[in-house]
């Protein structure tokens, strides 16, 4: 296994200021060094869902190998006193020597599913609990919800388009979970340079109304990019708008865009006067708040893609995935937290999930790591080694491998599973 190098920037100061404050009593008292496993997981879904998607997988593992206190961080910390000097000359040197094991992006997850399983001393794993969750709960929730939209929109290609209503790095973010869960294509141009996923992008209103007219504005646009364009039809009257945008690009015109209204009923009256125009190959794409259920509203109606925004970014009203990261071992004894509503399970696990003979999953068993249960034929184990003495593994699967790894578990799930309407999980979790 060759070792993965970064040298990204910092992530050392992406996180709560109370890691350094156990870190530093646990360096006094010691315990620091303590050999210890901590464990990622969901005690629920969110409500109304039925299964989750691992994302961000790949962004927490480099934000580990990339977790080292420069010089100006620990200036930071020095000045504001959040440590003391030893802790600090602690931090000065640290680097994650441990071990992690976990599923791959684009695995389907359930309650109590071990995501992720980090293994080192207390003081190196502790730390890296806020960037851990942070970039987990996130990429989960979106990738969760895009996946969702995927399956709604039953083959019809989607164009993530969120990057306006929220945070310009969560925007990246965001596209690339998107894009993983199904998403055809992203508005945002450093998602399509950081992760090479496909751009897309025409016009907005404002360059409607900047022209004179809509023809002007149709014809700046066409003579620049070709007849081959999505064309915005529903600045000021769809009917004369698609009117003008076939006379001005002709019958070859790629597509035109329905932003507002009910755009069910509108794209069936566009899809009457655009074959009435001779434009029958022309496309129809819509926009404007759609989520899973309007797309799964529209699938009878002659809409030949979506673009999503909002919906997408806060991962459609359910906006984190609710994953935390407890403590589950101590130099190889079990440890648990025991309140009424916040209970966890003790000991280091790993999980197969059990299938039909005709690949049709049926249920996620989660057992203890040291006693591992018979392995049936059309069982699959999920843990995989991410990284080992603190060096990522090479050769982890890929973006693109995590968009094919969630095709085949959706395929996978029985088919109440993949209701959008509200319901158990769509598989049971077994603990053994």
């Amino acid at each position: 296994m060759a070792p993965v190098e970064h040298t990204g920037t910092s992530t050392a100061l992406l996180t709560d200021h109370y890691e350094l404050t156990m870190l530093g009593s646990a360096l006094a008292d010691g315990t620091a060094d303590r050999d210890c496993v901590f464990e990622v997981f969901a005690r629920r879904l969110p409500s109304g869902r039925r299964y989750g998607v691992v994302g961000g997988i790949a962004r927490v593992l480099d934000a580990i190998m990339d977790f080292r206190f420069t010089d100006a961080d620990l200036a930071q910390l020095h000045a504001t006193a959040v440590v003391d000097d030893g802790t600090l000359n602690w931090l000065s040197g640290y680097r994650f020597s441990g071990d992690i094991d976990g599923y791959v992006e684009g695995e389907l997850y359930f309650p109590g599913s071990p995501i992720l399983t980090v293994r080192g001393t207390f003081a190196e794993a502790v730390v890296l609990e806020t960037v851990v969750l942070s970039i987990l709960n996130h990429d989960s929730a979106i990738a969760s919800a895009a996946a969702r939209m995927s399956s709604a929109a039953h083959g019809r290609p989607i164009i993530e388009m969120g990057s306006r209503r929220t945070h310009e790095q969560a925007a990246v973010a965001a596209a690339r979970a998107a894009y993983l869960a199904g998403f055809a294509t992203t508005s945002n141009l450093e998602a399509g340079r950081r992760y090479g996923i496909p751009t897309r992008g025409t016009a907005a209103h404002s360059f409607m109304l900047l022209h004179d007219t809509e023809e002007a504005a149709f014809r700046a646009q066409i003579d620049k990019v070709g007849a081959d364009t999505t064309l915005l039809v529903d600045t000021y009257d769809i009917t004369d708008g698609i009117e003008t945008a076939v006379r001005v690009a002709g019958p070859e015109l790629g597509a035109i865009r329905i932003d507002s209204g009910d755009v069910g009923v509108l794209a069936r009256k566009a899809r009457e006067q655009l074959d009435s125009l001779g434009a029958k190959d022309t496309r129809i794409v819509v926009s404007g708040d759609l989520d899973e259920h309007a797309i799964a509203a529209l699938r009878a109606e002659p809409v030949d893609a979506y673009g999503v925004g909002t919906s997408v970014v806060t991962g459609s009203g359910a906006p984190t995935a609710g994953m935390v990261y407890k403590l589950v071992e101590v130099e190889g004894r079990p440890v648990a937290k025991r309140s009424e509503h916040k209970a966890s399970r003790g000991g280091r696990k790993s999980a197969l999930r059990r299938h039909k003979p005709t690949g049709t999953a049926l249920e996620e068993v989660v057992y203890a790591s040291a006693a591992p249960p018979a392995l049936g034929d059309d069982d699959r184990e999920l843990h995989i080694p991410m990284v080992r003495d603190g060096d990522q593994v090479g050769g982890l699967p890929t973006l693109d491998d995590a968009r094919q790894r969630l095709r085949r578990g959706l395929v996978s799930l029985p088919w109440e599973g993949l209701k959008l309407s509200g319901g158990d999980p769509a598989i049971p979790t077994t603990f053994t």
